[in-house]
């Protein structure tokens, strides 16, 4: 049977709850499996798994308890193995990375922010800015709307104005945030948000790192700023004994979002 990955922790790692369960119905036994210094938590992979929300909050509570315990490198919802000793193995060949990679998310946690333009808010900055955008607009308010040419030509400068405002905001954001967090992991920009960045935050300056957010939020009310966290470290760590480099198994996410 194939073998469902959580998370990878070191072999010193506290135990698990008795009878805790992971993703399937019924849910499928934790068990942990060791290699030298690194183990994996791990249960046998449900058939025909899908990222339900049931499951998906299956998958992050183990991981919330893990966590709980000591630093673990999360594994992406639906990262499966041909079996266990695939997952040891993979273990045993990538030891010092992961060990690595331990060390360095130790007492770390993810913090996940979104932004993106609140749209009166934005094309007010844009039209107060821009004195060609506003004596177009003048002048096609007072011809009564302006011949087509002129609002297109109108509707082009301001999509032009937006798009350079969402560079400069996303640039600001990312700014504003970076000095305060040990590591960060801009997500992809087809996104449809102007700012998708990951931050990696010591427990200890978290408070500090959600203060910032929240001054971000005070001096740029025309953004939707978004925040999820805290997370485990998902965009800090590498692909697992489950997840090839260059792939993502499972396709789907149960943090960041």
């Amino acid at each position: 049977m194939s073998t469902y990955v959580y998370g990878i922790t070191a072999a010193s790692h506290p135990s698990l709850p008795e009878g805790m369960g992971g993703v399937g119905d019924p849910a499928r036994p934790l068990r942990v499996l060791t290699q030298g210094e690194l183990a994996a938590v791990v249960s046998d992979a449900p058939e025909g798994l899908r990222p339900k929300r049931r499951e998906l909050l299956a998958h992050q509570n183990v991981l919330s308890e893990i966590g709980a315990g000591g630093c673990v490198l999360p594994m992406r919802f639906g990262s499966v193995a041909p079996d266990d000793d695939a997952v040891t193995s993979v273990l045993a060949e990538r030891a010092d990375h992961y060990l690595e990679r331990l060390r360095a998310l130790d007492d770390r946690v993810e913090y996940n922010v979104k932004a993106n333009h609140v749209e009166e808010a934005v094309l007010h900055h844009v039209m107060a800015l821009n004195p060609e955008i506003r004596a177009l607009a003048e002048a096609n308010r007072q011809s009564g709307g302006g011949s087509y040419d002129d609002k297109i030509r109108l509707g082009e400068m301001v999509a032009e104005a937006v798009k350079a405002r969402e560079a400069e905001d996303g640039a600001a954001l990312e700014n504003a945030l970076r000095g305060i967090a040990d590591a960060e992991s801009v997500g992809p920009e087809s996104t449809g948000w102007l700012a998708n960045v990951s931050y990696l935050v010591k427990r200890a300056t978290a408070e500090e790192f959600l203060a910032a957010v929240e001054q971000v939020r005070t001096d740029m009310p025309h953004l939707e700023i978004r925040l999820n966290g805290p997370l485990p470290p998902y965009s800090f760590v590498e692909p697992g004994p489950a997840e090839p480099a260059g792939t993502t198994a499972g396709g789907a996410e149960t943090g960041a979002g």
